[in-house]
């Protein structure tokens, strides 16, 4: 283990080595920038480990964070890790019944939670039954201590550093362990983008995405500036961009043609952008040709998943021809050295041949450990061998490149948020003019996919789809409920009475 394996460590020697330069800065619409030097970030994280030791959290306890993007919250990533506990990552758009069960796992000591969640959160508390002390978010330096002594947690590789939720195929939350060794194994693993210090690097990923806080700790790993915005709006990416002479950028498809789409784009000077790293779900070759032509950077395609602790795959600068004459731009690219990559036969569990399609699994010294307290899930997904079922489906072409068809799981990824449909499903079916219901995720222009019900009836109910998609908006979180609701008479099944999705499916995809 090297001085830089942990945030704790990796942050001590930066506000060493560079202490007055930025090391963060948090930009949100209608507010002034808000930026902390490295130095000033090592004393409030400092500050706020020992606040949370006084509030309980012991070396291995769990702090939850409940959050929007703010400048508070790189001091909580920090803090945390210098007294050796787990960080949680929890998704803010989540209902109280949503958060519960996720809070009920994994029992949290101290919750950071928005001022504007905070009643979510005690409401969910009830419904876990756990007791939990809930700090703000907004305000960090109004709770943190007055002690701004290092509180000399010194990490090692087998502490759990994050847990991050994600749900699998079956729509049952499971808590992704990352720990110390596996973040630092990545960390050090060369990427085809060019981070360095004092050079500015952009994210507006939100930060109970692995994607957003992973961009977080890498600039922070090479000790470069994280710009940090609130929320994914164009003319603000735009604008930061040109503002802050960013160098790299993180950006999911759906924001990258919504910037295709934004007036400012034509007159904004994006002169310092050198990297534009996309991945999270699907992007079409007509998009990301006008992406190359528009914003006349590098592009870095990263695929991965929260289980495999940071991308497996890379579709690199040189791969990127806006003509697609290579055919690569439909591909996710290859792994990078110390990752090993298989397509499986899912039937027989023997590796395919060159392009022919099964499940990609993938090994190595970066993915989780398991599931927090869900071993036979973990069984499930990590084979004795190390190796990790993605659940996605591909194939590998002569060169090495994967090329990703289908997921073998229903998942519905609209926006780069994953929706599981068993989850909605069972919201639909609590309709009274609802008698059978099943979810699919159907093409959208902007956000890649959307959440499409198609339902059955109840004899002698009709149904409205305003009514409909509004009951699931009371329910769930938004970008969970569906945009759209067909009504049919029946629903495919199998011999076992099981809904065919893939057939459901398929009308809609089906190309003209």
């Amino acid at each position: 283990m090297t001085a830089l394996a942990s945030f704790a460590n990796n942050l001590r020697s930066r506000a060493g080595s560079q202490p007055d330069a930025p090391a963060v800065t948090f930009a949100a619409a209608g507010s002034p920038d808000d930026t902390m030097s490295y130095a000033e970030l090592d004393r409030l994280s400092n500050r706020v480990g020992h606040a949370l030791a006084v509030l309980g959290v012991a070396e291995a306890e769990r702090v939850a964070h409940v959050g929007r993007n703010r400048i508070g919250y790189p001091a909580v990533l920090y803090g945390v890790s210098k007294i050796k506990a787990t960080l949680v990552g929890l998704n803010w758009r989540l209902t109280p019944g949503e958060l519960a069960p996720l809070l009920a796992d994994s029992r949290p000591r101290v919750i950071v939670a928005d001022d504007e969640f905070t009643a979510n959160v005690h409401e969910a508390l009830a419904a876990a039954g756990v007791a939990a002390t809930v700090v703000s978010g907004d305000d960090v330096e109004g709770w943190a201590s007055a002690d701004d002594h290092d509180p000399g947690g010194d990490p090692v590789a087998d502490d759990v550093a994050l847990i991050f939720y994600t749900s699998g195929t079956t729509g049952v939350p499971k808590g992704v362990c990352l720990t110390v060794g596996a973040i630092a194994n990545n960390l050090h693993r060369p990427a085809p983008w060019h981070m360095r210090p004092h050079a500015t690097v952009m994210v507006c990923s939100p930060m109970f995405h692995t994607a957003g806080t992973g961009w977080l700790y890498l600039s922070g790993f090479h000790g470069a500036h994280c710009l940090v915005l609130r929320d994914p709006d164009p003319p603000a990416i735009l604008a930061a961009i040109a503002e802050h002479r960013a160098a790299q950028a993180l950006l999911v498809p759906t924001v990258i043609q919504m910037l295709l789409d934004e007036p400012a784009l034509r007159t904004t000077d994006l002169s310092s952008l050198e990297t534009l790293a996309y991945g999270a779900s699907p992007i079409s070759s007509s998009v990301l040709g006008r992406a190359i032509e528009a914003f006349g950077c590098d592009f870095v395609q990263a695929y991965g998943m929260t289980e495999t602790g940071g991308p497996i795959t890379y579709l690199r600068p040189e791969d990127h021809d806006a003509t697609n004459a290579n055919g690569r731009l439909r591909s996710a690219g290859r792994p990078p050295e110390g990752v090993e990559l298989r397509v499986v036969d899912p039937g027989t569990g023997e590796t395919c041949p060159t392009g022919v399609f099964g499940e990609v699994w993938t090994r190595s010294d970066q993915q989780m450990t398991g599931y927090l307290n869900r071993p036979d899930a973990t069984a499930v997904t990590l084979t004795p061998e190390g190796w990790l079922r993605t659940g996605d489906g591909g194939y590998i072409d002569g060169d090495g490149y994967l090329f990703l068809t289908d997921r073998l799981s229903d998942v519905i990824v609209t926006g780069a948020e994953n929706v599981y449909p068993l989850e909605v499903e069972r919201v639909l079916v609590e309709h009274p003019s609802i008698a059978e219901a099943t979810v699919v995720g159907t093409p959208h222009e902007r956000w890649g996919e959307t959440v499409h019900a198609v339902v059955v009836a109840t004899p002698g109910r009709a149904i409205d789809d305003a009514d409909v998609i509004t009951w699931c908006r009371e329910r769930l979180a938004h970008f969970k409920a569906p945009t759209a609701v067909t009504v049919v008479e029946s629903l495919p099944k199998n011999p076992a009475g099981k809904v065919v999705r893939r057939i459901v499916r398929e009308p809609y995809w089906s190309t003209p």
